[in-house]
């Protein structure tokens, strides 16, 4: 239940109203939606939990079902084709955490009226020419123009992975002394977007040739290839033992989730999190700390110790840059960050720079 561009949640307490925009926050999501799920089945292997972005259900004989449902989110000022190329590289990250390849998609687009058959055109072929790419067949779906619909949100999908019941991962399977891995580094979506809308001011700070690095930084935001490359050493206790695409509020808000959905604590060394020098520059430039922003195309992996070293290998061989970052701890040690030799306590942002410091640059 995760959606890419959400905005961090307020502090809820119990019987309090839904935050003013964005995700409901975990203590609504508990209040709510999880008591009501409707019908029961005991084929359900994972269901609904804050924090999970997959289902999976068990189809028999070793095969299981997986599936993740999210806005289909165009923005228009990316350009027709590199909007199109996002919202479907995000519908799969999620997917593909589970460490199976996407199979299928349904898909629901509820088009504003300003849309013309030409920018449609332009969004549809590129979406169909990347589910190519990834072996993922469209199947189902809706396709209209309304009142009352805008961009970004342009409707939904569901992306569908099967394959074999011992092999898919949850976020719930991490385990005591596993490595924590951390693919391409921080704040990748939000130095990725912030290239595109901001080319030319960009272009004016830095340089032409820094600017033109910054815009590639876009084309980085999944997580598809990290997390098939990964699981090519195995799975659960022959490797990688969870995956979690870093989106809202970052690295930060991913560790935080990942160690909270499987119960377990975490140590961080902070100086080993990968940061771009175009991350770095842009994030002080415009004000968002890069640990904490938005960073759809960053994979947060938990991984066998005997095999982590070999997926960092794996992905370098993809051009995949990532590091071994720390390790998993009991859950009651805590989720803490080690930095210059000092240890703090780690805590969910709850707000994500990214979305003050791209309103702010909007504006001026």
């Amino acid at each position: 239940m995760a959606n890419d561009q959400k905005r961090c949640n307020n502090v809820d307490v119990k019987g309090s109203p839904l935050p003013d925009v964005g995700k409901i926050s975990p203590e609504i999501f508990d209040e709510l939606i999880y008591p009501n799920l409707g019908a029961k089945s005991k084929s359900i292997l994972v269901g609904p939990k804050h924090g999970v972005d997959i289902g999976v259900v068990d189809l028999g004989e070793d095969r299981v079902m997986v599936t993740t449902t999210d806005p289909v989110f165009i923005v228009p000022e990316y350009g027709f084709e590199r909007a199109a190329w996002f919202a479907i590289h995000i519908l799969a990250s999620d997917a593909v955490t589970s460490g199976l390849k996407p199979n299928y998609l349904s898909i629901d687009l509820n088009l504003p009226l300003s849309m013309t058959k030409e920018q449609l055109t332009t969004m549809w072929t590129v979406m169909s020419k990347e589910c190519k790419k990834m072996g993922m067949s469209i199947i189902s779906g809706h396709t209209a123009r309304y009142h009352g619909c805008n961009y970004p949100m342009v409707g939904g999908a569901t992306v569908i992975c099967v394959g074999e019941k011992s092999k898919y991962i949850s976020p719930q399977m991490a385990k005591v002394g596993d490595k924590v891995i951390i693919t391409k580094g921080a704040a990748i979506e939000a130095t990725g977007i912030f290239a595109v809308a901001f080319k030319d001011r960009i272009e004016e700070y830095f340089g032409k040739d820094f600017s033109q690095r910054a815009e590639k930084i876009f084309y980085q935001m999944s997580v598809v290839e990290d997390a098939l490359t990964a699981v090519e050493v195995g799975t659960r206790e022959n490797g990688v033992t969870t995956m979690h695409d870093a989106t809202e509020c970052g690295i930060w808000g991913g560790l935080y989730e990942l160690a909270r959905a499987s119960n377990v604590g975490m140590r961080i060394e902070k100086d080993k999190i990968i940061v771009l020098d175009e991350v770095e520059k842009i994030c002080s430039k415009f004000g968002m700390d890069p640990y904490s922003s938005i960073s759809e195309g960053t994979l947060i992996i938990t991984c066998k110790e005997a095999k982590a070293s070999l997926v960092v290998e794996k992905l370098k061989n993809k051009n995949i840059l990532s590091s071994i970052v720390g390790d998993v701890i009991p859950e009651e040690k805590g989720i803490f960050l080690v930095e210059k030799g000092r240890e703090r306590l780690l805590e969910h942002p709850r707000v994500d720079p990214f979305w003050i410091a791209f309103n702010k640059a909007l504006s001026q």
